[in-house]
């Protein structure tokens, strides 16, 4: 069993979560859903040992104490300033590219696991994007896995996971690894949800 590196963009999660919450718990989930990170980096590694992980994301300085809680969990944790959106997300894939890369410079006598937690192929057709580096590691030995919600998964990379390694889907495993919040002051009366365990004999 190889050895597990994680890639989390947490950004292109965390946004398909609350589009997924919206469809299962109604419009008022949107803004009350977060993310159980315990639980999703636990589907990631699914019982494995780790590497080398990193999450890649960009939230106001008041929530850092939920990064901390990552870190917590001995992921490395890199936050890019909110501003410009299109600049935060190619700084994204460029973090979570140099990553991949180096691992697999450092780890080419032995490759390992490239577990993907993210949905976007962007840059695929042109050979470029860290769609295009998962291929060139599978080519050299990695074995890939992508977690992403099926509604925001680029087709083209969920078919060539699918196909040469793993697609898991977390909208299977929605009530695990997203919880909500209280309701805000003012706003209408709504139950708070805690996550459940997360079944690993569920996962592919």
């Amino acid at each position: 069993m190889g050895k597990v590196f994680i890639n989390w963009d947490n950004s292109n999660i965390f946004i398909s979560a609350q589009q997924a919450a919206i469809e299962r718990e109604g419009e008022t989930a949107r803004y009350r859903t977060r993310i159980h990170f315990r639980n999703l980096l636990e589907l990631a590694h699914a019982g494995r040992e780790i590497e080398r992980a990193i999450a890649v994301g960009s939230v106001p300085p008041e929530l850092r104490h939920v990064w901390n809680r990552l870190e917590n969990e001995g992921v490395t944790v890199q936050l890019l300033e909110r501003g410009a959106w299109e600049d935060r997300e190619q700084g994204v894939d460029q973090l979570l590219q140099t990553a991949m890369l180096r691992d697999g410079f450092d780890y080419n006598g032995t490759p390992g696991i490239i577990v993907m937690l993210t949905g976007d192929g962007a840059g695929f057709d042109d050979g470029v994007g860290f769609h295009a580096d998962m291929e060139r590691m599978h080519r050299r030995g990695w074995r890939i896995e992508v977690l992403s919600w099926r509604h925001s998964c680029s087709r083209r990379m969920r078919e060539w996971a699918e196909e040469n390694g793993k697609f898991i889907a977390l909208d299977d495993f929605y009530d695990s690894i997203t919880y909500l919040e209280p309701p805000a002051p003012g706003r209408a009366v709504a139950e708070p949800r805690d996550a459940i365990p997360v079944d690993l004999s569920q996962r592919p």
